[in-house]
Protein backbone atom coordinates (compact mmCIF):
# COMPACT_ATOMS: atom_id res chain seq x y z
CA UNK A 1 0.00 0.00 0.00
CA UNK A 2 2.79 2.34 -0.90
CA UNK A 3 4.39 2.71 2.52
CA UNK A 4 1.47 1.52 4.62
CA UNK A 5 1.66 -1.93 6.26
CA UNK A 6 0.23 -4.56 3.94
CA UNK A 7 -2.88 -6.51 4.93
CA UNK A 8 -1.98 -10.15 4.50
CA UNK A 9 -4.71 -12.78 4.31
CA UNK A 10 -4.59 -15.62 6.78
CA UNK A 11 -4.53 -19.23 5.61
CA UNK A 12 -7.93 -20.49 4.47
CA UNK A 13 -10.37 -21.31 7.24
CA UNK A 14 -12.01 -24.04 5.19
CA UNK A 15 -15.34 -22.23 4.83
CA UNK A 16 -16.91 -25.30 3.21
CA UNK A 17 -16.63 -27.16 6.52
CA UNK A 18 -18.67 -24.64 8.51
CA UNK A 19 -20.76 -26.33 11.21
CA UNK A 20 -24.39 -25.73 10.23
CA UNK A 21 -26.99 -26.12 12.98
CA UNK A 22 -30.75 -25.84 12.70
CA UNK A 23 -32.09 -26.25 16.21
CA UNK A 24 -33.51 -24.04 18.95
CA UNK A 25 -32.18 -20.47 18.84
CA UNK A 26 -31.59 -17.85 21.52
CA UNK A 27 -31.66 -14.49 19.75
CA UNK A 28 -33.57 -11.20 19.79
CA UNK A 29 -36.13 -10.52 17.08
CA UNK A 30 -35.72 -7.85 14.40
CA UNK A 31 -37.78 -5.32 16.37
CA UNK A 32 -34.65 -4.49 18.35
CA UNK A 33 -33.13 -2.68 15.36
CA UNK A 34 -35.59 0.16 15.96
CA UNK A 35 -33.46 1.23 18.93
CA UNK A 36 -30.62 2.43 16.69
CA UNK A 37 -32.65 3.14 13.53
CA UNK A 38 -34.91 5.70 15.21
CA UNK A 39 -31.86 7.68 16.31
CA UNK A 40 -30.54 7.83 12.76
CA UNK A 41 -33.52 8.96 10.64
CA UNK A 42 -34.41 12.06 12.58
CA UNK A 43 -37.88 12.73 11.12
CA UNK A 44 -39.03 9.10 10.98
CA UNK A 45 -41.24 7.23 13.44
CA UNK A 46 -41.44 3.47 14.01
CA UNK A 47 -44.85 2.12 14.99
CA UNK A 48 -44.70 -1.53 16.01
CA UNK A 49 -47.99 -3.35 15.49
CA UNK A 50 -47.70 -5.93 18.23
CA UNK A 51 -48.40 -7.07 21.74
CA UNK A 52 -47.48 -5.76 25.18
CA UNK A 53 -44.53 -8.13 25.08
CA UNK A 54 -43.25 -6.33 21.97
CA UNK A 55 -43.62 -2.99 23.73
CA UNK A 56 -41.76 -4.25 26.81
CA UNK A 57 -38.96 -5.65 24.65
CA UNK A 58 -38.36 -2.38 22.80
CA UNK A 59 -38.56 -0.24 25.92
CA UNK A 60 -36.25 -2.57 27.85
CA UNK A 61 -33.75 -2.72 25.01
CA UNK A 62 -33.77 1.07 24.67
CA UNK A 63 -33.75 1.81 28.38
CA UNK A 64 -32.62 5.42 27.86
CA UNK A 65 -35.81 7.25 26.96
CA UNK A 66 -36.36 9.06 30.24
CA UNK A 67 -35.79 12.70 29.33
CA UNK A 68 -36.74 12.65 25.64
CA UNK A 69 -39.80 11.42 23.80
CA UNK A 70 -38.67 8.57 21.53
CA UNK A 71 -39.57 8.19 17.88
CA UNK A 72 -41.02 4.73 18.31
CA UNK A 73 -44.11 3.24 19.92
CA UNK A 74 -46.27 0.12 19.91
CA UNK A 75 -49.83 -0.10 18.67
CA UNK A 76 -50.80 -2.79 21.17
CA UNK A 77 -52.98 -5.56 19.82
CA UNK A 78 -55.59 -6.65 22.36
CA UNK A 79 -57.42 -9.98 22.63
CA UNK A 80 -60.31 -8.62 20.57
CA UNK A 81 -57.89 -7.84 17.71
CA UNK A 82 -56.41 -11.32 17.81
CA UNK A 83 -59.86 -12.89 18.00
CA UNK A 84 -61.07 -10.94 14.98
CA UNK A 85 -63.81 -9.16 16.97
CA UNK A 86 -62.81 -5.76 15.58
CA UNK A 87 -61.41 -4.57 12.26
CA UNK A 88 -57.67 -4.35 12.91
CA UNK A 89 -57.22 -1.97 9.98
CA UNK A 90 -59.73 0.49 11.40
CA UNK A 91 -57.98 0.32 14.75
CA UNK A 92 -54.62 0.87 13.08
CA UNK A 93 -55.88 3.88 11.11
CA UNK A 94 -57.20 5.41 14.30
CA UNK A 95 -53.85 5.00 16.09
CA UNK A 96 -51.89 6.41 13.14
CA UNK A 97 -54.14 9.48 12.83
CA UNK A 98 -53.82 10.16 16.54
CA UNK A 99 -50.03 9.75 16.38
CA UNK A 100 -49.60 12.10 13.41
CA UNK A 101 -51.87 14.66 15.04
CA UNK A 102 -49.64 14.63 18.09
CA UNK A 103 -46.33 14.48 16.20
CA UNK A 104 -46.66 16.73 13.12
CA UNK A 105 -42.88 16.71 12.57
CA UNK A 106 -43.01 13.09 11.36
CA UNK A 107 -42.24 12.81 7.64
CA UNK A 108 -41.76 9.05 7.36
CA UNK A 109 -43.78 6.47 9.28
CA UNK A 110 -42.76 2.81 9.41
CA UNK A 111 -45.40 0.22 10.27
CA UNK A 112 -43.35 -2.59 11.78
CA UNK A 113 -44.79 -6.09 11.78
CA UNK A 114 -44.40 -8.39 14.78
CA UNK A 115 -45.20 -12.01 15.62
CA UNK A 116 -48.83 -11.20 16.61
CA UNK A 117 -49.53 -9.18 13.47
CA UNK A 118 -47.96 -11.93 11.34
CA UNK A 119 -50.04 -14.61 13.07
CA UNK A 120 -53.37 -12.92 12.28
CA UNK A 121 -52.14 -12.10 8.75
CA UNK A 122 -52.56 -8.34 9.11
CA UNK A 123 -51.42 -6.95 5.74
CA UNK A 124 -49.27 -4.00 6.82
CA UNK A 125 -47.96 -3.51 3.29
CA UNK A 126 -51.47 -2.74 2.03
CA UNK A 127 -52.18 -0.65 5.13
CA UNK A 128 -49.03 1.39 4.47
CA UNK A 129 -50.07 2.04 0.87
CA UNK A 130 -53.53 3.13 1.97
CA UNK A 131 -52.24 5.43 4.69
CA UNK A 132 -49.55 6.83 2.44
CA UNK A 133 -52.18 7.89 -0.09
CA UNK A 134 -54.21 9.46 2.73
CA UNK A 135 -51.28 11.37 4.24
CA UNK A 136 -49.57 12.45 0.99
CA UNK A 137 -47.64 14.59 0.43
CA UNK A 138 -46.80 15.38 4.07
CA UNK A 139 -46.07 11.87 5.33
CA UNK A 140 -44.78 8.74 3.62
CA UNK A 141 -45.83 5.41 5.17
CA UNK A 142 -43.77 2.25 4.64
CA UNK A 143 -43.85 -1.18 6.23
CA UNK A 144 -41.44 -3.97 7.05
CA UNK A 145 -41.37 -7.04 9.28
CA UNK A 146 -39.46 -7.22 12.55
CA UNK A 147 -41.23 -10.41 13.56
CA UNK A 148 -39.18 -13.06 15.31
CA UNK A 149 -40.90 -15.58 13.03
CA UNK A 150 -39.23 -13.98 10.02
CA UNK A 151 -36.21 -12.05 11.34
CA UNK A 152 -33.45 -12.21 13.91
CA UNK A 153 -31.88 -9.25 15.70
CA UNK A 154 -30.05 -7.23 13.00
CA UNK A 155 -32.25 -8.43 10.13
CA UNK A 156 -34.68 -5.75 11.29
CA UNK A 157 -32.31 -3.11 9.95
CA UNK A 158 -31.97 -5.00 6.68
CA UNK A 159 -35.76 -5.16 6.32
CA UNK A 160 -36.09 -1.44 7.11
CA UNK A 161 -33.47 -0.33 4.58
CA UNK A 162 -34.89 -2.71 1.98
CA UNK A 163 -38.26 -0.94 2.42
CA UNK A 164 -36.55 2.36 1.54
CA UNK A 165 -34.94 1.15 -1.69
CA UNK A 166 -38.07 1.35 -3.93
CA UNK A 167 -38.42 5.03 -3.01
CA UNK A 168 -34.82 5.92 -3.94
CA UNK A 169 -34.56 8.13 -7.05
CA UNK A 170 -33.20 6.44 -10.17
CA UNK A 171 -29.88 7.90 -11.32
CA UNK A 172 -29.39 8.39 -15.05
CA UNK A 173 -27.14 5.96 -16.90
CA UNK A 174 -25.01 8.93 -17.92
CA UNK A 175 -24.55 10.15 -14.33
CA UNK A 176 -20.97 10.09 -13.01
CA UNK A 177 -19.92 7.26 -10.72
CA UNK A 178 -20.96 7.83 -7.12
CA UNK A 179 -20.25 6.08 -3.83
CA UNK A 180 -23.10 4.86 -1.61
CA UNK A 181 -22.30 3.64 1.92
CA UNK A 182 -25.04 1.25 3.05
CA UNK A 183 -25.75 0.53 6.71
CA UNK A 184 -26.83 2.44 9.77
CA UNK A 185 -23.84 4.23 11.33
CA UNK A 186 -23.76 6.51 14.35
CA UNK A 187 -23.66 10.16 13.28
CA UNK A 188 -20.18 10.63 14.73
CA UNK A 189 -18.89 7.67 12.69
CA UNK A 190 -20.59 8.89 9.50
CA UNK A 191 -19.03 12.33 9.96
CA UNK A 192 -15.57 10.79 10.39
CA UNK A 193 -15.96 8.72 7.24
CA UNK A 194 -17.16 11.77 5.30
CA UNK A 195 -14.01 13.64 6.32
CA UNK A 196 -11.81 10.70 5.28
CA UNK A 197 -13.55 10.34 1.92
CA UNK A 198 -13.23 14.09 1.32
CA UNK A 199 -9.51 13.95 2.15
CA UNK A 200 -9.17 11.15 -0.41
CA UNK A 201 -10.83 13.35 -3.05
CA UNK A 202 -14.39 12.04 -2.76
CA UNK A 203 -16.43 14.94 -1.37
CA UNK A 204 -19.80 13.59 -2.62
CA UNK A 205 -20.58 10.35 -0.79
CA UNK A 206 -24.13 9.26 0.08
CA UNK A 207 -25.27 7.21 3.05
CA UNK A 208 -28.26 4.89 3.43
CA UNK A 209 -30.17 5.45 5.65
CA UNK A 210 -29.99 9.25 5.45
CA UNK A 211 -30.48 11.47 8.49
CA UNK A 212 -33.67 12.93 7.04
CA UNK A 213 -36.37 11.03 5.17
CA UNK A 214 -36.42 13.47 2.27
CA UNK A 215 -32.70 13.01 1.54
CA UNK A 216 -32.81 9.53 0.03
CA UNK A 217 -29.82 9.17 -2.32
CA UNK A 218 -30.24 8.17 -5.94
CA UNK A 219 -29.13 4.78 -7.25
CA UNK A 220 -28.33 3.59 -10.74
CA UNK A 221 -25.87 1.73 -12.96
CA UNK A 222 -22.95 3.96 -11.93
CA UNK A 223 -23.53 3.58 -8.19
CA UNK A 224 -20.74 1.85 -6.28
CA UNK A 225 -22.14 0.33 -3.08
CA UNK A 226 -19.96 -0.12 0.02
CA UNK A 227 -21.58 -2.15 2.81
CA UNK A 228 -20.88 -0.87 6.33
CA UNK A 229 -22.66 -3.82 7.98
CA UNK A 230 -22.47 -7.55 7.16
CA UNK A 231 -26.19 -8.25 7.64
CA UNK A 232 -27.74 -6.35 4.70
CA UNK A 233 -28.38 -9.19 2.26
CA UNK A 234 -31.87 -8.10 1.12
CA UNK A 235 -30.96 -4.41 0.88
CA UNK A 236 -27.86 -5.19 -1.19
CA UNK A 237 -29.83 -7.46 -3.52
CA UNK A 238 -32.47 -4.79 -4.17
CA UNK A 239 -29.82 -2.14 -4.81
CA UNK A 240 -28.04 -4.47 -7.23
CA UNK A 241 -31.35 -5.01 -9.05
CA UNK A 242 -31.43 -1.22 -9.52
CA UNK A 243 -27.98 -1.30 -11.10
CA UNK A 244 -25.66 -0.68 -8.15
CA UNK A 245 -22.38 -2.61 -7.95
CA UNK A 246 -21.18 -3.90 -4.59
CA UNK A 247 -17.56 -3.17 -3.70
CA UNK A 248 -16.05 -6.33 -2.15
CA UNK A 249 -14.39 -5.37 1.13
CA UNK A 250 -13.86 -6.39 4.74
CA UNK A 251 -15.89 -4.39 7.25
CA UNK A 252 -14.57 -1.28 9.04
CA UNK A 253 -13.77 -2.75 12.46
CA UNK A 254 -10.34 -1.97 13.86
CA UNK A 255 -7.48 -0.16 12.16
CA UNK A 256 -6.81 -2.98 9.69
CA UNK A 257 -10.45 -3.50 8.70
CA UNK A 258 -11.13 0.22 8.35
CA UNK A 259 -8.06 0.67 6.13
CA UNK A 260 -9.04 -2.25 3.90
CA UNK A 261 -12.65 -0.99 3.69
CA UNK A 262 -11.56 2.52 2.70
CA UNK A 263 -8.95 1.17 0.30
CA UNK A 264 -11.57 -0.94 -1.50
CA UNK A 265 -13.65 2.21 -2.03
CA UNK A 266 -10.59 4.14 -3.19
CA UNK A 267 -9.76 1.50 -5.80
CA UNK A 268 -13.36 1.29 -7.04
CA UNK A 269 -13.92 5.02 -7.55
CA UNK A 270 -10.87 5.29 -8.31
CA UNK A 271 -8.71 7.42 -6.01
CA UNK A 272 -5.02 8.09 -6.51
CA UNK A 273 -2.96 5.83 -4.21
CA UNK A 274 -0.89 8.71 -2.84
CA UNK A 275 -4.07 10.66 -1.96
CA UNK A 276 -5.42 7.59 -0.18
CA UNK A 277 -2.18 7.10 1.77
CA UNK A 278 -2.10 10.75 2.84
CA UNK A 279 -5.75 10.64 3.99
CA UNK A 280 -5.50 7.52 6.15
CA UNK A 281 -1.92 7.61 7.45
CA UNK A 282 -2.48 9.80 10.53
CA UNK A 283 -5.84 8.36 11.71
CA UNK A 284 -4.58 4.82 11.15
CA UNK A 285 -1.44 5.52 13.17
CA UNK A 286 -3.55 6.96 16.01
CA UNK A 287 -5.80 3.91 15.98
CA UNK A 288 -2.86 1.49 16.02
CA UNK A 289 -1.28 3.37 18.93
CA UNK A 290 -4.53 3.26 20.88
CA UNK A 291 -4.99 -0.45 20.12
CA UNK A 292 -1.44 -1.20 21.23
CA UNK A 293 -2.33 0.17 24.68
CA UNK A 294 -5.39 -2.11 24.84
CA UNK A 295 -3.73 -5.25 23.46
CA UNK A 296 -2.22 -6.48 26.78
CA UNK A 297 -5.75 -6.70 28.23
CA UNK A 298 -6.88 -9.13 25.51
CA UNK A 299 -3.81 -10.86 24.07
CA UNK A 300 -3.81 -14.60 24.60
CA UNK A 301 -7.35 -14.65 26.02
CA UNK A 302 -9.77 -17.17 24.50
CA UNK A 303 -13.17 -16.10 23.20
CA UNK A 304 -16.36 -17.98 22.24
CA UNK A 305 -19.11 -16.18 20.28
CA UNK A 306 -22.72 -17.32 20.26
CA UNK A 307 -24.69 -16.38 17.11
CA UNK A 308 -26.62 -13.16 17.56
CA UNK A 309 -25.84 -10.11 15.44
CA UNK A 310 -24.07 -11.33 12.25
CA UNK A 311 -21.17 -9.09 13.31
CA UNK A 312 -19.36 -12.11 14.73
CA UNK A 313 -17.04 -12.89 11.79
CA UNK A 314 -15.66 -9.32 11.33
CA UNK A 315 -15.33 -8.85 15.10
CA UNK A 316 -13.52 -12.17 15.47
CA UNK A 317 -11.12 -11.20 12.68
CA UNK A 318 -10.38 -7.91 14.49
CA UNK A 319 -9.87 -9.58 17.87
CA UNK A 320 -7.60 -12.29 16.50
CA UNK A 321 -5.43 -10.26 14.15
CA UNK A 322 -5.20 -6.94 15.97
CA UNK A 323 -5.70 -7.89 19.61
CA UNK A 324 -4.12 -11.34 19.69
CA UNK A 325 -7.15 -13.19 21.09
CA UNK A 326 -7.56 -16.94 20.63
CA UNK A 327 -10.74 -17.82 18.75
CA UNK A 328 -12.48 -21.01 19.88
CA UNK A 329 -15.92 -21.09 18.22
CA UNK A 330 -17.40 -18.19 16.26
CA UNK A 331 -21.14 -18.58 15.73
CA UNK A 332 -23.25 -16.44 13.42
CA UNK A 333 -27.01 -16.63 12.72
CA UNK A 334 -26.42 -16.57 8.97
CA UNK A 335 -23.20 -16.73 6.96
CA UNK A 336 -23.40 -14.76 3.71
CA UNK A 337 -20.35 -16.24 2.03
CA UNK A 338 -20.21 -13.64 -0.75
CA UNK A 339 -20.45 -10.57 1.48
CA UNK A 340 -18.03 -12.08 4.01
CA UNK A 341 -15.52 -13.57 1.55
CA UNK A 342 -12.82 -11.01 2.38
CA UNK A 343 -13.37 -11.46 6.11
CA UNK A 344 -13.19 -15.26 5.88
CA UNK A 345 -9.93 -15.01 3.94
CA UNK A 346 -8.42 -13.08 6.86
CA UNK A 347 -9.60 -15.44 9.61
CA UNK A 348 -7.03 -17.61 11.40
CA UNK A 349 -6.79 -21.21 10.23
CA UNK A 350 -8.46 -23.87 12.32
CA UNK A 351 -11.10 -21.76 14.03
CA UNK A 352 -14.54 -23.39 14.24
CA UNK A 353 -17.24 -21.31 12.51
CA UNK A 354 -20.86 -22.27 13.11
CA UNK A 355 -23.93 -21.04 11.24
CA UNK A 356 -27.36 -21.12 12.83
CA UNK A 357 -27.79 -22.60 16.28
CA UNK A 358 -28.75 -25.58 18.33
CA UNK A 359 -28.45 -23.76 21.63
CA UNK A 360 -28.17 -26.78 23.95
CA UNK A 361 -25.38 -28.32 21.90
CA UNK A 362 -23.59 -25.01 21.62
CA UNK A 363 -23.86 -24.46 25.37
CA UNK A 364 -22.29 -27.87 25.91
CA UNK A 365 -19.37 -26.95 23.63
CA UNK A 366 -18.91 -23.61 25.40
CA UNK A 367 -18.92 -25.26 28.84
CA UNK A 368 -16.38 -27.81 27.68
CA UNK A 369 -14.04 -25.09 26.36
CA UNK A 370 -14.60 -22.66 29.27
CA UNK A 371 -13.27 -19.63 27.33
CA UNK A 372 -11.96 -16.51 29.04
CA UNK A 373 -14.76 -14.49 27.41
CA UNK A 374 -18.14 -15.52 25.99
CA UNK A 375 -20.08 -13.16 23.73
CA UNK A 376 -23.81 -13.91 23.79
CA UNK A 377 -27.31 -12.50 24.06
CA UNK A 378 -28.87 -11.28 27.27
CA UNK A 379 -30.86 -14.47 27.71
CA UNK A 380 -27.71 -16.59 28.03
CA UNK A 381 -25.41 -14.15 29.82
CA UNK A 382 -26.75 -14.42 33.38
CA UNK A 383 -26.95 -18.24 33.45
CA UNK A 384 -23.39 -18.49 32.10
CA UNK A 385 -22.15 -15.91 34.61
CA UNK A 386 -23.68 -18.02 37.39
CA UNK A 387 -21.58 -20.92 36.11
CA UNK A 388 -18.40 -18.85 36.43
CA UNK A 389 -18.03 -17.81 32.78
CA UNK A 390 -17.27 -14.18 31.92
CA UNK A 391 -19.72 -12.82 29.35
CA UNK A 392 -20.18 -9.86 27.04
CA UNK A 393 -23.63 -8.77 25.85
CA UNK A 394 -23.61 -8.84 22.05
CA UNK A 395 -26.36 -6.20 21.91
CA UNK A 396 -23.89 -3.61 23.22
CA UNK A 397 -21.82 -4.01 20.07
CA UNK A 398 -24.76 -2.66 18.03
CA UNK A 399 -25.74 0.14 20.39
CA UNK A 400 -22.20 1.57 20.61
CA UNK A 401 -20.26 3.39 17.85
CA UNK A 402 -17.70 0.73 16.85
CA UNK A 403 -16.69 1.30 13.21
CA UNK A 404 -13.76 3.38 12.04
CA UNK A 405 -10.34 4.46 13.26
CA UNK A 406 -11.42 6.68 16.14
CA UNK A 407 -13.64 3.96 17.60
CA UNK A 408 -11.14 1.09 17.28
CA UNK A 409 -9.85 1.34 20.85
CA UNK A 410 -13.41 1.80 22.16
CA UNK A 411 -14.35 -1.44 20.39
CA UNK A 412 -11.43 -3.26 22.02
CA UNK A 413 -12.41 -1.82 25.40
CA UNK A 414 -15.92 -3.29 25.09
CA UNK A 415 -14.31 -6.74 25.15
CA UNK A 416 -11.70 -5.88 27.77
CA UNK A 417 -14.18 -4.42 30.27
CA UNK A 418 -15.85 -7.68 31.41
CA UNK A 419 -12.42 -9.31 31.81
CA UNK A 420 -11.25 -6.41 33.95
CA UNK A 421 -14.46 -6.57 36.00
CA UNK A 422 -13.94 -10.28 36.63
CA UNK A 423 -10.36 -9.66 37.76
CA UNK A 424 -11.47 -6.99 40.22
CA UNK A 425 -14.20 -9.22 41.62
CA UNK A 426 -11.70 -11.99 42.24
CA UNK A 427 -9.31 -9.76 44.19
Amino acid sequence: MDGLPAIAPAPSTGCDSVLVERGQREVFCGLTGIVWLHRKIQDAFFLVVGSRTCAHLIQSAAGVMIFAEPRFATAIMEEKDLAGLVDANDELDRVVLRLLGRRPEIKLLFLVGSCPSEVIKLDLSRAAQRLSRQMAPNVRVLSYSGSGIETTFTQGEDACLAALVPDMPIAAATAPADLLVVGCLADVVEDQFRRLFAAMGLPKVSFLPPRHAGDLPSVGPNTKMLLAQPFLADTARLLEERGATRIPAPFPFGAEGTTAWLHAAAQAMPVDQSAFNAAVAAPRARAETALARMRPELEGKSIFMFPDSQLEIPLARFLAREMGMQLTEIGTPYLHRQHLAEELAMMPAGVRISEGQDVERQLDRCRAIRPDLTVCGLGLANPLESEGLTTKWSIELLFSPTQGYDQAADLAELFARPLLRRTKLRV
